[in-house]
């Protein structure tokens, strides 16, 4: 299985980034699909979950309203539209898929079934 995060980068604070995760090695229809972050020295965080069939999303409290989580599962990918960016963003971002049949919020990082390596986003001031 492998998930490859790309899209981060360098952006000014009010700014827009749009992360992708593609997905392979699994049946990506079947899994809820998360974005994580960690910012140094502190622990990985829950930003963003997606059901199976798109129908339901979840988000942290500090990014509802400036990140959008959608799938496309035709192409086996999951994005992460984040606008409004604030330094307070600045962290390595990661995908996550987890075999939850029904989201009805977010799960602890350790319950994840499959991890990609992360991408930067660094929000300047």
């Amino acid at each position: 299985v492998q998930l490859q995060a790309s899209g981060g980068g360098l952006v000014q604070a009010g700014g827009s980034l749009r992360l992708s995760c593609a997905a392979s090695g699994l049946t990506f229809r079947l899994y809820a699909m998360n974005w994580f972050r960690q910012a140094p020295g502190k622990e990985r965080e829950f930003v963003a979950v997606i059901s199976r069939s798109s129908s339901r999303t979840f988000y942290t409290d500090s990014v509802k309203g400036r990140f959008t989580i959608s799938r496309d599962n035709a192409r086996n990918t999951v994005y992460l539209q984040m606008d409004s960016l604030k330094p307070e963003d600045t962290a390595t971002y990661y995908c996550a898929a987890d075999k939850r049949t029904v989201v009805v919020g977010s799960l602890r990082s350790s319950e994840m079934d499959y991890w990609g390596k992360g991408t930067q986003v660094t929000v300047s001031s």
